[in-house]
Protein backbone atom coordinates (compact mmCIF):
# COMPACT_ATOMS: atom_id res chain seq x y z
CA UNK A 1 0.00 0.00 0.00
CA UNK A 2 1.10 3.56 -0.89
CA UNK A 3 0.77 6.28 1.55
CA UNK A 4 1.00 9.82 1.64
CA UNK A 5 2.63 11.68 4.51
CA UNK A 6 1.60 15.64 4.23
CA UNK A 7 3.33 17.65 7.03
CA UNK A 8 5.53 17.37 9.76
CA UNK A 9 9.70 17.33 9.70
CA UNK A 10 10.55 14.20 11.49
CA UNK A 11 8.41 11.09 10.99
CA UNK A 12 11.22 8.28 11.93
CA UNK A 13 8.39 7.46 14.62
CA UNK A 14 5.72 7.77 12.27
CA UNK A 15 7.57 5.69 9.87
CA UNK A 16 7.84 2.24 12.51
CA UNK A 17 4.26 2.21 13.69
CA UNK A 18 3.26 2.66 9.73
CA UNK A 19 5.77 -0.23 9.60
CA UNK A 20 4.17 -2.51 12.28
CA UNK A 21 0.34 -1.73 11.14
CA UNK A 22 1.31 -3.26 7.14
CA UNK A 23 3.23 -3.25 4.51
CA UNK A 24 3.51 0.46 3.46
CA UNK A 25 5.43 2.36 0.74
CA UNK A 26 5.53 6.06 2.28
CA UNK A 27 6.09 9.14 0.31
CA UNK A 28 6.48 12.47 2.98
CA UNK A 29 5.84 16.09 2.10
CA UNK A 30 7.16 18.31 4.82
CA UNK A 31 5.37 21.09 3.15
CA UNK A 32 7.99 23.22 4.87
CA UNK A 33 8.54 26.04 1.81
CA UNK A 34 5.27 28.01 2.04
CA UNK A 35 5.69 28.98 -1.84
CA UNK A 36 5.16 25.25 -3.00
CA UNK A 37 3.21 23.58 -0.63
CA UNK A 38 0.32 23.75 -2.31
CA UNK A 39 1.59 23.53 -5.86
CA UNK A 40 1.91 19.79 -5.65
CA UNK A 41 -0.53 17.25 -6.95
CA UNK A 42 -1.45 13.77 -4.91
CA UNK A 43 0.28 10.97 -7.20
CA UNK A 44 -1.67 8.52 -9.03
CA UNK A 45 -0.25 5.58 -7.13
CA UNK A 46 -0.84 6.73 -3.94
CA UNK A 47 -3.43 4.18 -1.80
CA UNK A 48 -4.05 6.56 1.20
CA UNK A 49 -3.19 10.31 2.23
CA UNK A 50 -2.11 11.16 6.14
CA UNK A 51 -2.32 14.79 6.87
CA UNK A 52 -0.57 15.92 9.82
CA UNK A 53 -2.81 18.56 10.81
CA UNK A 54 -0.92 20.51 13.30
CA UNK A 55 1.63 21.23 10.84
CA UNK A 56 -0.36 22.47 7.60
CA UNK A 57 -1.93 25.61 7.16
CA UNK A 58 -5.18 25.62 6.07
CA UNK A 59 -4.98 26.60 2.60
CA UNK A 60 -2.73 23.03 1.93
CA UNK A 61 -5.58 21.21 4.35
CA UNK A 62 -8.21 22.26 1.91
CA UNK A 63 -6.36 21.89 -1.27
CA UNK A 64 -5.16 17.92 -0.44
CA UNK A 65 -8.66 17.67 1.38
CA UNK A 66 -10.47 18.13 -2.08
CA UNK A 67 -7.96 16.55 -4.09
CA UNK A 68 -8.35 13.79 -2.02
CA UNK A 69 -11.70 13.46 -2.56
CA UNK A 70 -11.69 14.25 -6.04
CA UNK A 71 -9.22 10.98 -6.61
CA UNK A 72 -11.35 9.29 -4.45
CA UNK A 73 -7.93 8.24 -1.97
CA UNK A 74 -8.98 8.26 1.35
CA UNK A 75 -7.77 11.02 4.19
CA UNK A 76 -6.86 10.40 7.38
CA UNK A 77 -6.56 13.21 9.72
CA UNK A 78 -4.34 13.22 12.78
CA UNK A 79 -2.05 15.43 15.31
CA UNK A 80 2.05 14.51 14.69
CA UNK A 81 2.15 12.89 18.29
CA UNK A 82 2.93 8.72 17.93
CA UNK A 83 -0.01 8.01 19.50
CA UNK A 84 -2.66 9.78 17.71
CA UNK A 85 -1.11 8.31 14.43
CA UNK A 86 -1.59 4.83 15.75
CA UNK A 87 -5.11 5.31 16.49
CA UNK A 88 -6.25 7.36 13.23
CA UNK A 89 -4.89 4.75 11.76
CA UNK A 90 -6.26 1.98 13.16
CA UNK A 91 -9.35 3.13 13.11
CA UNK A 92 -8.98 3.86 9.49
CA UNK A 93 -8.26 0.32 8.71
CA UNK A 94 -10.54 -1.13 10.79
CA UNK A 95 -8.01 -2.72 13.10
CA UNK A 96 -9.19 -2.88 17.18
CA UNK A 97 -5.81 -2.85 18.63
CA UNK A 98 -5.59 0.57 19.39
CA UNK A 99 -5.85 1.18 23.34
CA UNK A 100 -8.17 4.55 24.38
Amino acid sequence: MSILIIGGDKIETIKGILAELGEFSITHWDTRKKSSSCKKDIPLNTDYVLMLTDFLNHNAMYKYRKEAKKKNIPLICSKRSASSVYCEVCKFLKMNSCKD
